[in-house]
């Protein structure tokens, strides 16, 4: 039986009905931490918890598992006997939860419910469909509701979360300072190993800091030192032997130099957008699409010619106009001057027609006489 959204059961006076209320649930297969063989049961996610049952009908859960204790989620690329099946790796901090979706689809809807009441943010790295998406929302909205009217249980005292310090910071803010609490710091240092493992956060009592420091020893190994402020300027580490610093960059600097280089300062990245999106509503049924701006580049503006000067840069540059005059100048006298050759030679046409005028004067002269 595939997973399925929202669906609550709850029988009258029956366990279900004091549970919070059901955002997912759906047949999983599930095998803890001491556990040597997965078991198929019907899986709800109530709150911020993980309520197993026998099955779909049973009003009793035989097991619960909550998610303040939420370390990562993984896919688990490891085959099964069922083609179709999809492993999740749970991590939490008291160990790993191997869980068995039943296919592709159901294993990406169950890691969009469980990073949404985790985060109370919609995942936007998940390959969900647009309504799937707004499923996420109205539960990241639900909860958040739910979080903030419901009323203390007994029990042990929960952590306090940070409160805004109440003092001003000297200098610049180092890039891994982060406004969380003592386990959001743990949770995303163990998340997110490859973007450092010491970052800056606000102190419990908010007149102080203090940096979370996280290392691999046969698992993760968490450190916490305090960072507070002098009256005369500047901050302390307090440790055994305090280490005084100007400002809270030499606190992050510090603590490199003291480990050898081997706490570095925590700097995720956060996703950035590779298209340009943007919002119409369609002329015909007024239905608001998104639409993703073209990728290619804009066209180029064609070139403006050169600008000419509008005067020469130097006299010398402008060629010498020609000379009309040169056409009827006068030849040199050198008898070897070629164009003298040329002028003074009659062509063979002019010489002959000279012969016949002269022939005729001749005999004009003759018949005269």
């Amino acid at each position: 039986m595939a997973a399925a959204p929202v669906r609550q059961r709850s029988g009258p006076g029956g366990p279900r009905a004091q549970l919070p209320p059901c955002y997912y649930e759906g047949y999983l297969e599930k095998r803890g931490p001491k556990e040597k063989a997965s078991r198929r049961l019907w899986t709800c996610l109530c709150g911020n918890s993980l309520y197993f049952f026998n099955n779909a009908k049973d009003s009793h859960f035989v097991e619960k598992l909550d998610l303040s204790g939420f370390v990562s989620l993984k896919d688990d690329c490891s085959r099964d006997r069922n083609l179709e099946a999809a492993r999740l790796i749970l991590r939490m901090k008291d160990g790993e939860t191997k869980i068995t979706a039943p296919n592709l689809e159901s294993r990406e809807l169950w890691k969009g419910f469980l990073y949404s009441v985790v985060d109370l943010n919609v995942p936007s790295y998940l390959t969900l469909l647009p309504g799937q998406l707004q499923m996420l929302k109205e539960v990241v909205d639900k909860e958040r509701s739910r979080r903030r009217t419901r009323t203390p249980t007994r029990g042990p005292p929960s952590r306090a979360p940070p409160s805004p310090l109440s003092v001003p910071l000297v200098g610049e803010i180092p890039p891994c300072f982060r406004p969380v609490s003592r386990t959001e710091a743990e949770v995303l240092l163990e998340r997110h190993p490859d973007c450092g493992n010491m970052l800056l956060r606000p102190g419990r009592d908010g007149c102080s800091l203090a940096v979370t420091t996280r290392q691999d020893l046969n698992g993760s190994v968490f450190r916490h030192y305090r960072v507070t402020q002098r009256d005369q300027g500047g901050y302390i580490i307090d440790v055994e032997n305090p280490i005084p610093c100007a400002t809270l960059h030499e606190v992050i600097n510090a603590l490199v130099e003291k480990t050898a280089g081997t706490l570095q300062p925590f700097l995720l990245e956060e996703p950035y957008e590779e298209n340009i999106t943007y919002v119409s509503a369609n002329d015909e049924n007024g239905e608001r699409i998104l639409h993703t701006a073209p990728s290619s580049p804009l066209p180029k503006a064609p070139a403006l010619p050169p600008k000419q000067d509008r005067w020469p840069s130097s006299p010398l540059n402008r060629s010498p106009a020609p000379d009309r005059r040169i056409l009827t100048s006068s030849v040199p006298a050198s008898p070897t001057n070629p164009m003298r050759r040329l002028i003074l030679s009659p062509s063979p046409l002019a010489q002959t027609f000279n012969e016949e005028l002269k022939m005729k004067l001749e005999k004009r002269r003759a018949s005269q006489e």
